[in-house]
Formats: structure tokens, sequence, C-alpha cells
């Protein structure tokens, strides 16, 4: 489960032993609630006896109009408990006595009065429970939290703890720690570290964790080492994260000296506001018998801020906005699924931060808005008053003109995961594309595995295997029947081999497009469509705790492509073959071997044996020629196994030659008292001096490489599996293992740019003569009629496929040959599978945020500033908001243009008509043309091929050249341009979309 690479083991423990309660089943509850159940703790309780009311159907998705008239909690508790089966879902029916709520860890109080929120925090300030409070009013929200006193968080971040090497320690009364020159140590004033491996200054070693100061990038003090023997060399330090205590105050006395956290470092004064105002509406509604303000009714708002203004006069009387005040009051009857998202997530993480003590929890008090989502048009009382319908909580906010333009908005969502299915059911909720003219399109090629099921909420286990968007227009059918039929489901890849389905006709019709993507390459093609057709794009994105949203607008804002990410770091050859130094290494290098051993060297095996000319094309590539030849030889002829026997037989070989005799080899050409030719010890900095290993069955890492490398060597050739590690125990103590006497003049590579691997007394002759060998060792392939090898293809989540468990075994048995701490089976997957840690809460909290921008671009918002980009860290917790990027211009002649700018020419004209048309309208001489990487027109072509092309049709051009027929579903195609002005300058322009059809 991705949430256990999150919050680790300890955590996840912790949360299975938590008894959670949830107080109110409207959709701020039933959000977090969804989000509790799929992180997985013991029990999950809802407490909300109230009947469920048309207006629910606004945003809480559990509920359908069958519902309506019975009490949300049951009718809710069945359809909460289908999503995770290891989670009991009740419905409590008792009072909430003080013996009651001393059953949960957690109470979660969500959309009640502030008397009863009151009581109950006032058992549990007292009881030892965490409790949470959260309340949303139309574009409005609060979350309060109060753990109690002493709260013990573990790991206040959640990053992973740093480590780095040591180059030098001073012995001094404020000792400096300097690190290796290439890395950073990435520390922070008050971190602690602990140190191993130093040689000299040894009471280092193993010693108590000690507080560091930061001095520079690469260098931080760690006090008084004065005492301490001489440092020589070498050494790690390693960060230690430590427990950290939070003192929370009860709610009563929060409401009086509030602890605010920033949500908009712009709207920096209105926690404070917002503070006052929510205790002003709740004054409002005990005063009118429980009764909100209606929906931009003037006389109530005025209500509210006189409450709010008479509470404010008995505290400290702050400066008050009253438009804000009148703003909170206007949709405080509104219920909006984007809100409900946004802080179900938050909420949500902070339930998981209380079962657990893992990630820092909110002191104490967030506050948020989002009035920028309103139209622009002013709203009367007469708009927003409610229809009957499901979509009543929205029109109280919006009004119903706005409702028929979400409801007629045409959006295209493309993945249909994680974000895809959160993103869905908000729409459905919306009513988006519910409408005459509305219509929503989402694609997604992936079927449903089983390891999606605790974040892509829409599917169950017995969808697993189906179709992603199949399942999931399902799924939000039951939610609102009124998406049947307007949300299409597609399988196709977004990307240049469907643009004949996602054509000219398709983008034209849209009004935005929504990204739920997985990787970088299918988010940058997204954005060029978007920007041809200059449809606003939607951007998001979720890393474990961590979300972004980003976005995209025609004539406003950069594209998604406009900045980019520095490059992931890639990890040397070197390091990789032969100086590990971090359990990375190691993993990224059992990975290779994986691949190498049972899925590259068998494919291999399969196109000898079915392509007659594969020997043939191998000699014409060269590079690896002999690699392949070798594993050939070894898989058909010298390795070939009849029985499981031999299975052990090669996996006990393959242990001896990766843990013992490669470093013994290594060793012998640099043995540990190496120095380099300026006379530094070789085995020093990132260099660690590796030990070979010798097998002992009865080790259990041992064994566990020798099972899954027989295991995985025996389903290549189709062999019966064993998994008795007793049997494969005593055959591997039977192997006869060849002494090993290290070889003169191999070459091993020391620096990145050195040749790998091979014998460098090698020479060309010698090498042809055993390639010739080689191949005439192979048996043809005529002899083998029908015979195949079965590669294996990585699957990280089959635990009983043996991958993990070999990269498991194979990359702690080399960290043990270089002294690095091994990894446990989940970190090594996580790391090997390349995994995207993605949790429901961050999640749900990303998809709220998007769906709020995507209101002011149906509303019609112009100007830049009403938009956010959001960066966003639960863990912390941090909310960072900012104005988009504005698109960056250029200019030529007196003309500004942007990257949505072109030039758009009718007609399928001939290539001097082309020329001479941006001479004579635009003053621009074309010195070289091209359609994508076909060379079109150039100054310095051959007179003659110039004379050919001008009388063409550009269409003809195109295909002529590019050798490729234009298909028929394009009807235009993209030219690019270097012009001179006219003054001669070689100037930037736009792009050209020639319209040929």
């Amino acid at each position: 489960m991705c949430i256990s690479y999150v919050l680790g083991r300890e955590a996840m423990q912790k949360m299975s032993e938590s008894n959670v309660l949830i107080v109110g089943l409207k959709g701020l509850g039933v959000e977090t609630a969804k989000n509790v159940v799929l992180a997985g703790v013991k029990s999950v309780s809802l407490y909300d006896p109230e009947p469920t009311a048309i207006a629910d159907l606004s945003n809480q998705f559990f509920l359908t109009e069958a519902d309506v008239g019975k009490p949300r909690a049951v009718a809710t508790a069945p359809r909460l408990a289908e999503l995770n089966q290891y989670v009991p879902v009740h419905v409590l029916t008792e009072e909430l006595t003080p013996e009651v709520i001393s059953r949960f860890k957690v109470v979660v109080v969500t959309e009640t009065s502030l008397s009863k929120q009151l009581e109950i925090n006032k058992i549990t300030h007292t009881g030892g429970q965490c409790f949470i409070a959260a309340d949303i009013r139309g574009l409005f929200g609060h979350i309060f939290c109060d753990f109690g006193p002493g709260f013990v968080v573990t790991d206040t971040n959640g990053e992973e703890p740093i480590s780095g090497m040591v180059a030098a320690i001073s012995k001094e009364k404020e000792a400096v720690v300097t690190c290796l020159d290439e890395t950073r140590h990435g520390l922070e004033d008050g971190d602690f570290v602990t140190f191993s491996e130093i040689k000299g200054m040894s009471e280092l070693n193993g010693a108590e964790p000690r507080p560091i100061k930061v001095i520079g990038p690469y260098t931080f003090s760690i006090g008084d080492t004065s005492g301490f023997s001489d440092y020589v060399r070498g050494g790690i330090f390693q960060q230690v994260k430590m427990p950290k205590i939070y003192n929370f105050k009860s709610l009563e006395e929060s409401l009086k000296v509030p602890e605010l956290v920033t949500s908009d470092f712009a709207k920096f004064d209105r926690p404070q506001q917002l503070h006052l105002g929510f205790q002003g509406l709740d004054a409002f509604v005990q005063a009118n018998n429980g009764k909100l303000p209606r929906p931009h009714n003037k006389t109530d708002a005025d209500a509210v801020l006189a409450k709010t203004q008479e509470i404010n006069r008995a505290g400290d009387n702050i400066e008050l906005s009253d438009d804000l005040i009148r703003q909170l009051a206007y949709g405080a009857i509104g219920q909006l699924a984007p809100m409900s998202a946004f802080f179900g997530g938050i909420v949500g993480q902070e339930v998981l931060k209380a079962c657990s003590g893992k990630f820092g929890p909110i002191m104490q008090d967030f506050y948020f808005d989002s009035l920028e989502s309103l139209p622009e048009t002013e709203l009367t009382e007469a708009d927003c008053q409610p229809l009957n319908s499901r979509y009543d909580g929205q029109i109280a906010v919006f009004g119903r003109a706005f409702q028929e333009k979400i409801a007629n908005n045409r959006q295209f969502l493309v993945g249909a995961g994680a974000i895809g299915c959160e993103m869905l059911k908000n729409w459905a909720m919306m009513g988006l594309g519910t409408g005459e003219q509305g219509e929503v399109h989402v694609t997604d090629m992936d079927t449903i595995e089983k390891s999606n099921l605790n974040r892509q909420f829409l599917f169950r286990p017995s969808d697993v295997g189906q179709l992603k968007s199949d399942t999931a227009i399902k799924a939000v059918a039951a939610m609102n029947p009124a998406t049947v039929g307007k949300i299409i489901a597609h399988q196709d890849r977004v990307g240049p081999e469907t643009e004949n389905v996602y054509n000219d006709t398709f983008f034209e019709a849209l009004d935005g497009v929504t990204n739920a993507l997985d990787n970088v390459e299918a988010r940058k093609y997204m954005d060029r469509r978007c920007v041809y057709y200059r449809k606003p794009l939607l951007e998001s994105g979720t890393l474990g705790t961590k979300g972004n949203t980003q976005v995209v607008l025609p004539f406003l804002t950069e594209s998604y492509s406009s900045s980019q990410d520095p490059p992931e770091k890639t990890i040397p050859v070197c390091t990789l073959h032969n100086f590990p130094n971090a359990i990375a290494h190691t993993i990224q290098w059992a990975r290779d071997r994986f691949e190498g051993l049972f899925k590259q060297a068998p494919e291999n095996v399969n196109l000898y044996l079915t392509q007659p000319g594969f020997l043939d094309s191998l000699a014409k590539q060269n590079a690896n020629q002999k690699d392949v030849l070798q594993s050939l030889v070894e898989l058909l002829v010298e390795e070939k196994p009849q029985y499981f026997e031999q299975c052990v037989q090669w996996a006990r070989l393959k242990f001896e030659k990766y843990f013992s005799n490669d470093i013994k080899q290594l060793l012998f050409n640099f043995p540990p008292d190496s120095q380099t030719s300026s006379g530094q010890m070789f085995w020093s900095g990132p260099k660690r001096a590796p030990t070979p290993i010798q097998f002992d069955s009865q080790n259990p890492l041992h064994l566990d490489f020798i099972v899954a490398a027989a295991n995985l060597f025996a389903a290549v050739y189709g062999l019966k599996a064993e998994t008795d590690r007793e049997v494969v125990r005593s055959l591997a103590d039977k192997c006869t293992v060849p002494e090993f006497q290290p070889k003169q003049g191999v070459r091993i590579q020391v620096q990145e740019n050195e040749p790998v691997g091979g014998d460098s007394s090698a020479d060309g002759n010698s090498e042809q003569t055993d390639i010739r060998n080689m191949t005439s060792s192979l048996p043809a392939p005529s002899t083998m009629p029908g015979y195949r090898v079965h590669p294996a293809e990585f699957e990280k989540d089959d635990d009983t496929n043996f991958h993990i468990d070999f990269i498991t075994a194979t990359s702690n048995l080399r960290a043990t040959n270089y002294s690095i701490a091994p990894a446990d089976r989940l970190k090594t997957k996580f790391i090997a599978g390349k995994i995207i840690p993605a949790i429901a809460t961050t999640t749900a909290l990303v998809t709220g945020l998007v769906c709020l921008e995507l209101l002011k671009i149906i509303g019609g918002h112009s100007k830049l500033e009403d938009y956010k980009n959001g960066f966003i860290n639960l863990a912390l917790p941090f909310f960072g908001f900012s104005e988009p990027i504005p698109m960056p211009t250029m200019e030529y002649h007196d003309v500004t243009f942007s990257l949505w700018d072109r030039f758009d020419v009718q007609g399928d004209i001939t290539l001097q008509e082309f020329l001479d048309y941006f001479q004579r309208e635009h003053g621009l001489e074309i010195t070289m043309l091209s359609s994508g990487v076909t060379m079109l027109y150039s100054f310095f072509m051959a007179k003659k091929k110039l004379e050919e092309r001008r009388p063409m049709k550009m269409s003809q051009l195109v295909e002529a050249v590019s050798k490729k027929p234009i298909p028929p579903h394009v009807k235009s195609i993209v030219l690019e341009m270097c012009v001179n002005d006219r003054d001669g300058e070689d100037v930037e322009v736009p792009y050209v979309r020639l319209t040929i059809r």
C-alpha cells in the first residue's frame, strides 16, 4: 500500500490500534471518513442520526435520492465499509457521553454547533483523546485541532533522514564537520546527527546524537571534541529524527487566544477575521433556532455581522472587514463538493497524525476561503433560492445561472487513477457536464490493480482487472444518475498515435482539459495540445503528503512546459558497478541483475530462435555483441537446466560470482591499502572497501537469494518451482563451487568516463575468435522448432513471483559486501518499483483545489490575480498559494506575441505564395521553413531544388519531402519559420497554422 511508504510501519501499527469517531455525515464528514477508512485504522464509528435531505446530495457522494429521510450515518455506513475490508465501520446510536467518547482515540466533529464542540472537547482534553472540529460554509472553512497536552510527534516532516560522508572534523571546543565537496549536507540548525566509520576520532562512533549548527552548505558544528583523538579520515554522519512535544490548548482557551495557521500569505489578515466570523455565524444560528442565514439575504448577513462585531468588541477589537463577514453569511448554507474534498483531505491527514504521532499537526486553528471562485456577476437573493434539487447547496453560493454554466461545460479528463477518481466524484456532485450542451470525456488505458484500491476510491476488489475509465463512470453514475450518458469513457493513451481520435473536432468542442496523469511526458504532450487549441489546462500532482496545482490559461499564463523541474539525479556507472555507498545504489544494481538475467537474456534467446537475421543485426550493432552471444551460449548450451536441482546449482554459482569472486577481483586490482597517484588512500571518501561473503546456507539472507534466483531461473525454462527452504538448502549445500583465482589485466572502471569492464590484454583478433567460437557453439534454431523460454516481466505487486524477493536479497547481500545498512522488503520494493506514493488525503485535497480553479474558469474570470497555483505539504503542514506566472512575451517589428499566438493562414497555397504572403502582409522574409523535423525550404538550398518546390502546394510539399501522407483527419499543418525582419535582422516569430482542409 502506498500509505505504508509514506507513513512507515510504526505509524501504520499505531493506526491499526486506533478507534476513530466521526460526528456529522454531510459532505465534509463523509470525505474525512472515506480518507480514514482507506488509510486503515482499527475501526471507524459514525454518529449522525439526522435524516438525509435532498440538499445533502450536493456533496455527500454516498447518499442517493432513495436515502432521503433515512438517518445519514445508517445510509452511509455500508458504502464506506466497502472501501476497506480490514476497517470495520459502525453506526453509533448511543449519546455522546464521556464514557462513550473514552472508547475512541480520535473524535472528529463536523458541522456541529460551537456549544456541542465545547462540550465534547472538554471531555477529550481531560480524558486523553484527540479532538478535531471542522466546518465548511460555502466557500469558507475552518479546522481546529486539540491533541491534548504533551502530544509526542516522532517525525515532524516525513522526509528521509539525511546522511553524508565526512571529509574532516576539527578538534576544538566548537568542532567543525566538513563534508565531501560534491554533496551539500542539507541539515538545518537544531538537527541531531550521529557518526559511524570514523577513523581516528572514534569517540564519535556510536555516540549519542549531537545537535548541530549550520555553518555553510558543506560544514556544520557539533560542539566540543577537544578531548577526543585526532581525526584521521572517513566517516558518515546520519541525521536522527528526535521526538517533538506539542502542547495543545483546549477549544475554550483557543477561542480567546487562537494559534492561527496561515493558509494563504496573500490573505494574511483573513484567519483572525474569520476566527471571529465563524463565532458570529454560530451565535446567529443559536439565536435563530438552529437555522443558517438565508442565501444572499442582506438582513441575515447584517445580523451575522452584528454578532461578529459584538464578539470582536469583547475581545481584542481588531479592524473587521464587514464585506468579508457578509460574504461568509451569504453562502453559509451552501455545501460545495470542492470545499469538502479540500477540507476532508486535511482533516483526514490530521486524524492519521493523531493516531500515529507522525508529521506535524495543525497548531491549532486553520481557516481558508476561495472567494475568488464566486462569479464576477453580482448575485441576488432570488438567484440563490433553492429548487428542491440535489444542487441546492451549490445554487445557494453561485446562483442558478451559474449552475447552468456548470452543467453545460465540456471537459476532458486525462487519467482515471487516484486524482481522476476524485475529480470525477467532485464533478458528479457539481453536476459538471450534465446539461443539454454539456459533456465530460475521460480516458485511461489502464486496468485496475489490487494495489490501486487504497487510494483510487471508485474501485472495489471485484473491479480488479477491469478498465479504469469504464469502471469509474459506472461508479459516479450511482452517485449522480444525471451523469449517465454525459460522461464518456475512452481507453486511448493520449499521444501522437491517437490524434485521429482526439482530433481538431474533438478539441475544438471542449471548454477545457484537466490532467490526472502520473508522468511528465504525457503532461507535456497535453500541454502542447492545449496551447495549440487554446484551451485552459488544469494540472495537478501528488507525492506522498505533498501536492501541487497549476492553472494554464490562454493568453494569460505560461504553459506547463514553460517551467521545468531540474533533471533527476542518476547514479554514475562506476558507482553502481564497483563503488556503491548507499542502499539505493545496491537496489538499482540488483534491479539491473534481475532485468539482465531473467528478462533481457531470455528475450534474446527467443529472438535468436525466431528471427533468422538476429545474429547478423547483432554484428552490425557491435556494441554488446559479445555479451549477448555469451548469454545465448549460457542459456541454450552451458546452463540450460533439465531439473530444478540444476537451477539451484546455477543460483549458487551466481552467489559466488556476485558476492565473493567479483569482490575478490576488485580487491586484487585495488588492495585495501592502495593509494592513488597523489598519495591519497584509494579506498576513502565515497569509495568503501568491500569484503567478500562466504556462503552459509544457515544464513537466511544467503538462502533468500538461492531460493529466489533458483525459482526465477526455473520459471524461465518452465520448470516446476520449489519453495520449501529446507529442500533448497539441502541442494545448495551439495553444490560444487570452483575455487576462484583472480585474473591479471582485468580493467575496472574507476572514473565515469572510463570504458566499462573487459580485459585490457585482449586484442581485436582474440575477441573476434571468441565471437566466432560462441556463434559456432550455438544450436541452430532449426534444431529447436517451437522451443521458447519465458522472460520475466517485472511485477512488484505479486508477492509469489520472487521478483521483489530476488532484488531484496541481492541488494542486501551487496550492501553487506560494502558495509551499507540493508533495506527491508518494503523499502526495496518502493525504490526498485519506482513507486510514486499517492495517498487519499493529499489526492482529495488537490482535486478540491483544482475544482475551485475550474469554477473560476467556468465563471469567465479574466484577471490573473483571481487564479491560484497551490503548493501543499500536509506533513508540515504547509499551504502556499501564488498567482500563476504570466505568459512570457516577445516582439518583432512593433508586434508583441506570446506562446499562445500564431499566424493562421487559410488555404492550401503554394510555397511561393506562402513566401510572398509573409513578405507582403507582415514584412518578414522567410529564410527557413520546416514542418516537424522536415525542412521544406531554406535560402541555401540548391537552385534546382528550390525551383521544383516553389509551385508545389504546401500539403504536397510536406508529403513529398517527408515521404509520408498527411492523415485524412488532419485539417491543418504546423509550420515553423526562421525569418528576417524589415531591417534584415533575424527575429523570433510565432508558428504558422496552415489550414489545408
